[in-house]
């Protein structure tokens, strides 16, 4: 079967870094695959599975499932490592949440994940739509939990607050890299920022998840203090991932991670004190996110791991 391709990186002498074995993914197929292509291009939804060029989308879809992307695909910032086209964002539609909501109800998804793009020239930020949203889709899947991985909404507690008011099963806010080159990979967003946003929402009530990148030019020092800066916050959830170029355009990858240094730092989070760590080289923000939502059950697993050892 066929692979998708990843572009190889460039390293600081100019040479490239091969693509590893473990980063193999396969084209999406199937039936399954095919009826969520059909329920997207009918309800003119918007995904972060396409528009992310996300190596999952394959599998997920292939499941039935899917991570919905509100507010466009066009975003107002230009993030060194997204494949989300950056530029000037059409009319909000306020029809949209309705859409999503009749989407997700007609693929009968236990599980459904929403995220959207940063909507900054907006004075709400897009709060308003992404509560309406929330709200939709709780009233018409009543048994569906529901991730919602928003955006910093420039720090803005009012508009935070409305996600809260929502009360999806579980907000996610990703960190995407470590503070150091925050600034290099999240132009107009701020490392203490994302950190306050979380500390925010889980003041709230909310089951709070967030995301960082990997092979960026990180340390694994700077991963560690990243976790106990999110632990500190009150984060429940994390996922790690290796970061892949999307375009020749975007930020190089400086190393490929080993999956025994992702093994590596799942146990470091859990033995910091994460309540659930996903962590490998396709893990994305949305991948296993339906077992995120119950409290507990990470490190249950972890332990039960450490006992049948």
């Amino acid at each position: 079967m066929q692979e998708l391709p990843v572009i190889s990186s460039i390293d600081s002498n100019n040479s490239k870094i091969k693509k590893p074995s473990w980063l193999r993914v396969k084209l999406p197929i199937g039936e399954s695959y095919k009826h969520v292509r059909g329920l997207v291009d009918t309800h003119q939804l918007h995904t972060i599975c396409e528009s992310g060029n996300c190596p999952n989308m394959g599998e997920c879809w292939g499941e039935g499932t899917a991570t919905f992307m509100i507010l466009g695909n066009i975003c107002t910032r230009s993030c060194g490592f997204c494949a989300v086209a950056t530029g000037r964002p059409e009319a909000v539609d306020w029809d949209e949440p309705q859409r999503v909501a009749e989407a997700i109800h007609l693929m009968k998804v236990k599980h459904a994940v929403l995220t959207s793009v940063d909507r900054d020239e907006l004075k709400d930020g897009g709060s308003i739509i992404w509560h309406n949203t929330i709200k939709a889709v709780k009233a018409l899947n009543p048994g569906t939990t529901l991730e919602t991985l928003i955006p910093d909404f420039r720090g803005i507690t009012d508009q935070i607050q409305r996600i809260i008011d929502a009360a999806p099963d579980v907000v996610s806010h990703n960190m995407e890299t470590v503070e150091r080159i925050t600034r290099q990979v999240r132009i107009q967003a701020k490392y203490r920022r994302s950190l306050e946003v979380l500390r925010t929402l889980k003041a709230g009530g909310m089951r709070t998840k967030t995301g960082i990148m990997l092979g960026l030019g990180e340390t694994k020092e700077e991963v560690i203090q990243a976790m106990e800066d999110l632990v500190a916050n009150g984060t429940d959830v994390l996922t790690l991932g290796q970061y892949l170029q999307p375009t020749k355009k975007h930020l190089p990858v400086q190393r490929f991670v080993h999956p025994d240094e992702f093994a590596e730092l799942r146990e470091i989070g859990y033995r910091i004190g994460l309540d659930y760590v996903e962590s490998g080289p396709l893990v994305r923000s949305s991948y296993h996110s339906e077992k995120h939502v119950i409290p507990g059950i990470g490190r249950q697993l972890w332990t039960a791991e450490k006992l049948a050892v």
